[in-house]
Protein backbone atom coordinates (compact mmCIF):
# COMPACT_ATOMS: atom_id res chain seq x y z
CA UNK A 1 0.00 0.00 0.00
CA UNK A 2 1.41 3.60 -1.01
CA UNK A 3 -0.34 7.06 -1.79
CA UNK A 4 0.39 10.45 -1.96
CA UNK A 5 1.97 12.95 0.41
CA UNK A 6 -1.38 15.31 0.49
CA UNK A 7 -5.00 14.84 -0.71
CA UNK A 8 -7.34 17.95 -0.23
CA UNK A 9 -10.94 17.74 -0.86
CA UNK A 10 -11.66 20.60 -3.57
CA UNK A 11 -15.15 21.58 -5.41
CA UNK A 12 -14.59 21.54 -8.93
CA UNK A 13 -14.38 25.55 -8.84
CA UNK A 14 -12.54 27.89 -10.93
CA UNK A 15 -10.86 28.98 -7.39
CA UNK A 16 -9.94 25.53 -6.84
CA UNK A 17 -8.58 24.69 -9.93
CA UNK A 18 -6.67 27.80 -10.95
CA UNK A 19 -4.72 27.11 -6.90
CA UNK A 20 -3.65 23.65 -8.21
CA UNK A 21 -2.78 24.53 -11.25
CA UNK A 22 -0.08 27.75 -9.35
CA UNK A 23 0.91 24.96 -7.08
CA UNK A 24 4.77 24.69 -7.56
CA UNK A 25 5.77 21.54 -9.47
CA UNK A 26 7.33 20.02 -6.66
CA UNK A 27 4.25 20.83 -4.50
CA UNK A 28 1.99 19.77 -6.96
CA UNK A 29 3.78 16.67 -7.50
CA UNK A 30 2.67 15.33 -4.46
CA UNK A 31 -0.91 16.49 -4.51
CA UNK A 32 -3.60 14.33 -5.08
CA UNK A 33 -6.60 16.18 -5.35
CA UNK A 34 -10.24 14.56 -4.77
CA UNK A 35 -12.11 16.76 -6.78
CA UNK A 36 -15.90 17.16 -5.57
CA UNK A 37 -19.08 18.51 -8.52
CA UNK A 38 -21.14 20.21 -6.18
CA UNK A 39 -24.96 19.13 -6.18
CA UNK A 40 -27.76 20.68 -8.48
CA UNK A 41 -31.21 19.38 -7.30
CA UNK A 42 -34.05 20.35 -9.54
CA UNK A 43 -32.08 21.00 -12.89
CA UNK A 44 -33.20 19.50 -15.85
CA UNK A 45 -31.10 16.71 -17.69
CA UNK A 46 -30.08 19.39 -20.26
CA UNK A 47 -28.51 21.71 -17.74
CA UNK A 48 -27.14 18.86 -15.81
CA UNK A 49 -25.11 17.52 -18.55
CA UNK A 50 -24.31 21.04 -19.44
CA UNK A 51 -22.85 21.68 -15.80
CA UNK A 52 -21.63 18.83 -15.52
CA UNK A 53 -19.38 18.56 -18.73
CA UNK A 54 -18.34 21.78 -17.82
CA UNK A 55 -17.09 21.07 -14.40
CA UNK A 56 -15.63 17.31 -15.15
CA UNK A 57 -13.56 18.97 -18.22
CA UNK A 58 -11.75 21.77 -16.28
CA UNK A 59 -10.73 19.21 -13.65
CA UNK A 60 -9.75 16.98 -16.31
CA UNK A 61 -7.57 19.47 -17.85
CA UNK A 62 -5.79 20.59 -14.95
CA UNK A 63 -5.42 16.85 -14.12
CA UNK A 64 -3.57 16.08 -17.43
CA UNK A 65 -0.49 15.45 -15.83
CA UNK A 66 -1.34 13.75 -13.05
CA UNK A 67 -4.15 11.24 -11.50
CA UNK A 68 -7.01 12.61 -9.31
CA UNK A 69 -10.32 11.21 -8.07
CA UNK A 70 -13.48 13.20 -9.10
CA UNK A 71 -16.95 12.63 -7.33
CA UNK A 72 -20.17 13.70 -6.87
CA UNK A 73 -21.19 12.83 -3.18
CA UNK A 74 -24.18 14.68 -2.63
CA UNK A 75 -25.80 14.26 -5.82
CA UNK A 76 -29.36 12.93 -6.65
CA UNK A 77 -30.02 9.92 -9.04
CA UNK A 78 -30.64 12.20 -12.43
CA UNK A 79 -26.88 13.90 -11.08
CA UNK A 80 -25.39 10.78 -10.39
CA UNK A 81 -26.79 8.99 -13.92
CA UNK A 82 -25.46 12.31 -15.88
CA UNK A 83 -22.11 12.50 -14.07
CA UNK A 84 -21.28 8.33 -14.73
CA UNK A 85 -22.35 9.09 -18.63
CA UNK A 86 -19.94 12.11 -18.73
CA UNK A 87 -17.36 10.05 -16.78
CA UNK A 88 -17.32 7.52 -19.26
CA UNK A 89 -17.05 10.02 -22.35
CA UNK A 90 -13.66 10.75 -20.59
CA UNK A 91 -12.82 7.46 -21.28
CA UNK A 92 -9.04 6.44 -20.75
CA UNK A 93 -7.96 10.09 -21.92
CA UNK A 94 -8.48 11.26 -18.21
CA UNK A 95 -6.54 10.91 -15.58
CA UNK A 96 -9.80 11.04 -13.16
CA UNK A 97 -10.55 8.04 -11.04
CA UNK A 98 -14.09 7.45 -10.53
CA UNK A 99 -15.25 7.25 -6.92
CA UNK A 100 -18.07 5.34 -5.02
CA UNK A 101 -19.12 3.88 -1.59
CA UNK A 102 -21.01 1.55 0.54
CA UNK A 103 -24.29 4.10 0.74
CA UNK A 104 -24.34 5.13 -2.69
CA UNK A 105 -27.04 3.95 -5.35
CA UNK A 106 -26.70 0.15 -7.05
CA UNK A 107 -26.16 1.42 -10.30
CA UNK A 108 -23.72 4.40 -9.08
CA UNK A 109 -21.72 1.20 -7.66
CA UNK A 110 -21.55 -0.60 -10.92
CA UNK A 111 -21.38 2.77 -13.50
CA UNK A 112 -17.98 3.28 -10.88
CA UNK A 113 -16.50 -0.09 -11.09
CA UNK A 114 -17.55 -0.54 -14.89
CA UNK A 115 -15.90 2.82 -15.85
CA UNK A 116 -12.74 1.76 -13.36
CA UNK A 117 -12.43 -1.53 -15.48
CA UNK A 118 -12.38 0.28 -18.60
CA UNK A 119 -9.71 2.92 -17.86
CA UNK A 120 -7.54 0.42 -15.73
CA UNK A 121 -7.12 3.69 -13.31
CA UNK A 122 -8.54 2.18 -10.51
CA UNK A 123 -11.44 3.10 -8.23
CA UNK A 124 -11.95 5.46 -4.74
CA UNK A 125 -14.12 4.08 -2.33
CA UNK A 126 -15.21 6.86 0.06
CA UNK A 127 -16.44 5.26 2.81
CA UNK A 128 -18.02 8.05 5.75
CA UNK A 129 -17.42 8.60 9.28
CA UNK A 130 -19.65 11.54 10.35
CA UNK A 131 -19.52 9.97 14.13
CA UNK A 132 -19.11 7.19 16.06
CA UNK A 133 -17.68 3.56 13.74
CA UNK A 134 -20.36 0.88 12.97
CA UNK A 135 -19.35 -2.48 12.44
CA UNK A 136 -22.09 -3.00 10.01
CA UNK A 137 -20.00 -0.20 7.95
CA UNK A 138 -17.46 -2.73 7.78
CA UNK A 139 -19.96 -5.76 5.95
CA UNK A 140 -21.32 -2.66 3.18
CA UNK A 141 -17.58 -2.41 2.50
CA UNK A 142 -16.68 -5.99 2.06
CA UNK A 143 -19.63 -5.96 0.02
CA UNK A 144 -18.48 -3.28 -2.41
CA UNK A 145 -14.92 -4.63 -2.48
CA UNK A 146 -16.09 -8.30 -3.09
CA UNK A 147 -17.31 -6.76 -6.80
CA UNK A 148 -13.85 -5.85 -7.44
CA UNK A 149 -12.42 -7.23 -10.96
CA UNK A 150 -8.79 -8.79 -9.47
CA UNK A 151 -6.87 -6.87 -11.97
CA UNK A 152 -9.02 -3.48 -10.22
CA UNK A 153 -6.75 -1.42 -8.00
CA UNK A 154 -8.68 0.40 -5.23
CA UNK A 155 -7.99 3.21 -2.96
CA UNK A 156 -9.87 3.57 0.65
CA UNK A 157 -11.10 7.32 1.14
CA UNK A 158 -11.89 7.54 4.49
CA UNK A 159 -14.18 10.55 4.98
CA UNK A 160 -14.76 12.26 8.44
CA UNK A 161 -16.24 15.43 7.22
CA UNK A 162 -16.31 17.77 9.45
CA UNK A 163 -13.76 17.76 12.24
CA UNK A 164 -14.42 20.63 14.90
CA UNK A 165 -13.66 20.93 18.47
CA UNK A 166 -17.42 18.99 19.34
CA UNK A 167 -15.21 15.36 18.11
CA UNK A 168 -12.50 15.38 20.75
CA UNK A 169 -12.21 11.45 19.79
CA UNK A 170 -12.24 11.69 15.63
CA UNK A 171 -8.39 10.01 15.81
CA UNK A 172 -9.97 7.31 18.27
CA UNK A 173 -13.00 6.73 15.78
CA UNK A 174 -10.92 6.79 12.16
CA UNK A 175 -8.68 4.43 13.71
CA UNK A 176 -11.15 1.71 14.93
CA UNK A 177 -12.74 2.31 10.82
CA UNK A 178 -9.59 1.64 9.91
CA UNK A 179 -8.36 -1.18 11.85
CA UNK A 180 -11.67 -2.39 10.30
CA UNK A 181 -11.03 -1.66 6.87
CA UNK A 182 -7.76 -1.77 5.78
CA UNK A 183 -7.07 -5.70 6.29
CA UNK A 184 -10.26 -6.17 4.14
CA UNK A 185 -8.06 -6.20 0.73
CA UNK A 186 -4.86 -5.19 -0.59
CA UNK A 187 -5.99 -1.11 -1.12
CA UNK A 188 -3.58 1.02 -3.53
CA UNK A 189 -3.60 3.92 -1.26
CA UNK A 190 -5.45 4.69 2.34
CA UNK A 191 -6.53 8.13 3.23
CA UNK A 192 -7.84 9.83 6.32
CA UNK A 193 -9.75 12.99 5.57
CA UNK A 194 -11.12 15.82 7.69
CA UNK A 195 -12.43 19.32 7.38
CA UNK A 196 -10.96 20.97 10.30
CA UNK A 197 -11.52 24.60 9.02
CA UNK A 198 -14.34 26.23 11.15
CA UNK A 199 -17.53 28.31 9.77
CA UNK A 200 -17.03 31.98 9.76
CA UNK A 201 -19.37 34.76 10.43
CA UNK A 202 -18.70 38.39 10.05
CA UNK A 203 -19.41 39.09 13.51
CA UNK A 204 -16.55 36.57 15.03
CA UNK A 205 -14.16 38.65 12.76
CA UNK A 206 -15.20 42.04 14.39
CA UNK A 207 -12.48 42.06 16.69
CA UNK A 208 -9.27 41.88 14.09
CA UNK A 209 -7.74 38.86 13.58
CA UNK A 210 -9.19 35.25 14.42
CA UNK A 211 -7.10 32.12 15.46
CA UNK A 212 -9.42 28.41 15.15
CA UNK A 213 -7.41 25.44 16.01
CA UNK A 214 -6.59 23.36 13.36
CA UNK A 215 -8.45 20.41 14.66
CA UNK A 216 -8.27 17.89 11.92
CA UNK A 217 -4.80 17.91 11.66
CA UNK A 218 -4.43 16.96 15.67
CA UNK A 219 -6.68 14.35 15.23
CA UNK A 220 -4.15 13.20 12.27
CA UNK A 221 -1.48 13.79 14.81
CA UNK A 222 -3.30 11.43 17.39
CA UNK A 223 -3.98 8.45 14.48
CA UNK A 224 -0.16 8.48 13.13
CA UNK A 225 1.26 8.40 16.99
CA UNK A 226 -0.83 5.30 17.47
CA UNK A 227 0.67 1.87 17.28
CA UNK A 228 -0.47 0.63 13.94
CA UNK A 229 1.47 -1.24 11.10
CA UNK A 230 -0.41 0.72 8.22
CA UNK A 231 -0.20 3.98 10.02
CA UNK A 232 3.11 4.91 7.86
CA UNK A 233 1.38 4.22 4.42
CA UNK A 234 -1.49 6.77 5.07
CA UNK A 235 -1.99 9.40 3.00
CA UNK A 236 -3.46 12.60 4.76
CA UNK A 237 -6.54 14.72 3.33
CA UNK A 238 -8.39 17.69 4.63
CA UNK A 239 -10.61 20.08 2.83
CA UNK A 240 -8.60 22.78 2.21
CA UNK A 241 -9.68 26.43 3.58
CA UNK A 242 -12.99 25.99 3.60
CA UNK A 243 -15.87 24.54 5.97
CA UNK A 244 -16.87 20.47 5.18
CA UNK A 245 -19.93 21.34 4.18
CA UNK A 246 -19.63 23.82 1.46
CA UNK A 247 -18.92 21.06 -0.52
CA UNK A 248 -22.32 19.90 -0.75
CA UNK A 249 -23.91 23.43 -1.20
CA UNK A 250 -25.36 23.97 -4.85
CA UNK A 251 -23.95 27.01 -6.99
CA UNK A 252 -25.56 30.09 -6.35
CA UNK A 253 -27.40 31.84 -9.02
CA UNK A 254 -25.26 34.60 -8.59
CA UNK A 255 -26.69 38.42 -6.69
CA UNK A 256 -23.86 39.39 -5.51
CA UNK A 257 -22.99 37.46 -2.26
CA UNK A 258 -22.38 39.23 1.16
CA UNK A 259 -20.36 42.48 1.37
CA UNK A 260 -17.01 41.21 3.49
CA UNK A 261 -14.85 37.73 2.89
CA UNK A 262 -12.06 36.62 4.46
CA UNK A 263 -8.03 36.33 3.96
CA UNK A 264 -6.66 32.94 5.37
CA UNK A 265 -3.25 32.02 6.78
CA UNK A 266 -2.65 28.31 8.02
CA UNK A 267 0.18 28.34 10.69
CA UNK A 268 1.42 24.93 12.87
CA UNK A 269 -1.79 24.52 14.96
CA UNK A 270 -4.24 27.25 13.81
CA UNK A 271 -5.95 28.93 10.68
CA UNK A 272 -5.46 32.44 11.50
CA UNK A 273 -8.62 34.42 9.53
CA UNK A 274 -8.56 38.66 8.59
CA UNK A 275 -12.11 40.13 7.67
CA UNK A 276 -11.48 42.08 4.39
CA UNK A 277 -14.66 43.40 2.23
CA UNK A 278 -15.82 42.93 -0.81
CA UNK A 279 -17.94 46.24 -2.14
CA UNK A 280 -17.64 49.80 -0.05
CA UNK A 281 -15.54 53.00 -0.68
CA UNK A 282 -13.25 51.45 2.15
CA UNK A 283 -12.70 48.30 0.79
CA UNK A 284 -9.11 48.67 -0.51
CA UNK A 285 -7.48 50.11 2.97
CA UNK A 286 -9.20 47.62 4.31
CA UNK A 287 -8.46 44.62 2.49
CA UNK A 288 -4.75 45.79 2.53
CA UNK A 289 -4.84 46.54 6.20
CA UNK A 290 -5.94 43.05 6.45
CA UNK A 291 -2.64 41.63 4.75
CA UNK A 292 -0.11 43.53 6.31
CA UNK A 293 -2.02 42.00 9.71
CA UNK A 294 -1.27 38.79 7.94
CA UNK A 295 2.72 39.42 6.96
CA UNK A 296 2.65 40.53 10.73
CA UNK A 297 2.40 36.92 12.06
CA UNK A 298 5.55 35.66 14.06
CA UNK A 299 4.73 32.50 11.86
CA UNK A 300 4.59 34.18 8.49
CA UNK A 301 6.70 32.24 6.00
CA UNK A 302 7.57 34.89 3.85
CA UNK A 303 6.71 36.14 0.18
CA UNK A 304 9.26 33.26 -1.06
CA UNK A 305 7.35 30.25 0.55
CA UNK A 306 4.65 29.99 -1.96
CA UNK A 307 2.45 32.46 -4.36
CA UNK A 308 -0.21 32.71 -2.21
CA UNK A 309 1.94 34.66 0.35
CA UNK A 310 3.38 36.44 -2.83
CA UNK A 311 0.25 37.49 -3.21
CA UNK A 312 -0.45 38.59 0.84
CA UNK A 313 2.54 40.64 0.36
CA UNK A 314 1.64 42.17 -3.02
CA UNK A 315 -1.53 43.42 -1.34
CA UNK A 316 -0.14 44.46 1.54
CA UNK A 317 2.25 46.87 0.01
CA UNK A 318 0.41 47.73 -2.55
CA UNK A 319 -1.97 50.96 -3.81
CA UNK A 320 -4.95 51.96 -5.05
CA UNK A 321 -7.28 49.24 -6.27
CA UNK A 322 -5.43 46.82 -8.06
CA UNK A 323 -4.93 43.34 -5.94
CA UNK A 324 -7.10 43.77 -3.50
CA UNK A 325 -9.37 40.72 -4.69
CA UNK A 326 -12.83 38.92 -4.42
CA UNK A 327 -14.24 36.13 -2.93
CA UNK A 328 -12.92 34.01 -6.17
CA UNK A 329 -9.38 35.38 -5.32
CA UNK A 330 -9.61 35.17 -1.23
CA UNK A 331 -10.24 31.29 -1.82
CA UNK A 332 -7.41 31.04 -4.32
CA UNK A 333 -5.03 32.71 -2.54
CA UNK A 334 -6.04 30.79 1.09
CA UNK A 335 -5.86 27.40 -0.67
CA UNK A 336 -2.33 28.03 -2.44
CA UNK A 337 -0.95 29.04 0.62
CA UNK A 338 -2.39 26.34 2.65
CA UNK A 339 -1.95 23.46 0.49
CA UNK A 340 1.66 24.41 -0.03
CA UNK A 341 2.62 24.62 3.97
CA UNK A 342 0.52 21.10 4.35
CA UNK A 343 2.76 19.48 1.83
CA UNK A 344 6.22 21.40 3.77
CA UNK A 345 4.53 20.33 7.10
CA UNK A 346 4.15 16.57 5.96
CA UNK A 347 7.72 16.23 4.38
CA UNK A 348 8.95 17.52 7.97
Amino acid sequence: MSGPLYVPVLPAAQHATAAYQQLSPAVQGVVVPLWNLPPRHGSARDVLVAHTRREAHSVSRVQRHHAAWIDTPFAGELQLRVFMSVLADLGELSALRPVTGPDRPGFQQAAALEAARRSGSGVGIRVALPGEWDDHATHMVRALTDRLDPADEADLLLDLGAVLVDRPDAGKEALRALDALVPLIPWRTAVFLGGGFPSVTARILEEGLRSEVRTDWRAWQELTAAARGYVPWLSYGDYGIQPARAIAREPSGGGGGPAWGVLRYTTAESFVLAKVLARGEDRFAVNRAAARQLLELPDFRGAVAGAGESWLRDCARGHGPTGTGNASVWLRVGNLQHMTYVVRSLRE
